[in-house]
């Protein structure tokens, strides 16, 4: 067993990114009972990259999405690397305005490096779809909780997280981009990756230390990898604790709250 005591930054983002940790659909599967997926944004097409629909947590019924990443080349191919489309942030926008219309709250899962930013992507309007989901999610009549489970890259896991509780699991990471990218651009050197890491604050423990999240919800010893089981448990607490709570309390207030909670940011 690998056993995490006090890491560096770069070690989390390699924790992060490991193929081996759980994915959204793991969480999906081992958290709630009788999902049903749900596909297309009736628009465009269908986005493999965003997993969606309606799920019971409990005895509550839910909207769970989630980016989904593969676990071999073969499965990160089908789903693009868990890089999603302007068609996927629509597909989870119109699941999302659903839940809104059927009183269900909503659960995001975020694990992705980034919007895909291939040509056409572009074309079919990437930046409008993050920030109309961004514009959206702020004024949703209905609870959110967003947890970043491993990488939360750019506007592409920011389509996701305006929410009125985020989380992110102990070793994951959540950044404007990657520290490749940021290396790249700052010190002209993607190599230094090390370093960047340490100076982006990406880590769970930073980004609860400025407010950016509500919460880190902790791993087993080792990793979310190295007891799946436990962590099912860690996670299924916090949502059946923040949601009853959500339900309970007038939708201005939670509204408000939401507001107030980002645009102090």
């Amino acid at each position: 067993m690998v056993i995490i005591m006090d890491i560096t930054p770069w070690e989390k983002v390699k924790l992060a990114r490991m193929p081996v940790r759980p994915t959204g659909l793991d969480y999906i599967e081992g958290i709630f009972h009788d999902f049903m997926e749900l596909h297309g944004d009736r628009a465009y097409g269908e986005d493999r990259a965003i997993v969606g629909g309606i799920a019971m947590l409990g005895d509550l019924p839910v909207t769970v999405i989630a980016q989904q990443k593969g676990r071999n080349t073969k499965e990160n191919i089908a789903r693009n690397f868990s890089m999603p489309h302007p068609e996927g942030y629509r597909k989870a926008l119109r699941l999302m305005k659903q839940a809104e219309k059927f009183h269900r709250p909503v659960i995001n899962f975020i694990d992705t490096p980034g919007a895909f930013c291939g040509i056409g992507a572009e074309e079919r309007g990437q930046g409008e779809a993050i920030a109309t989901n961004l514009a959206e999610m702020m004024l949703l009549k209905t609870p959110i909780l967003s947890v970043v489970i491993s990488e939360g890259g750019s506007g592409g896991a920011l389509a996701l997280g305006v929410a009125d509780k985020v989380y992110m699991l102990e070793h994951a990471i959540y950044a404007i981009l990657s520290p490749e990218g940021f290396a790249s651009i700052l010190y002209k050197d993607s190599s230094k990756a090390d370093q960047a890491a340490k100076d982006m604050k990406l880590t769970a423990q930073d980004l609860l230390q400025f407010g950016i999240i509500d919460g880190i919800i902790p791993e087993p010893q080792g990793g979310a990898h190295m007891d799946t089981s436990k962590m099912l448990q860690n996670m299924k607490a916090v949502m059946e604790r923040d949601i009853t709570e959500m339900m309970q309390r007038p939708m201005e207030s939670l509204l408000e709250q939401r507001y107030q909670k980002f645009r102090k940011m």
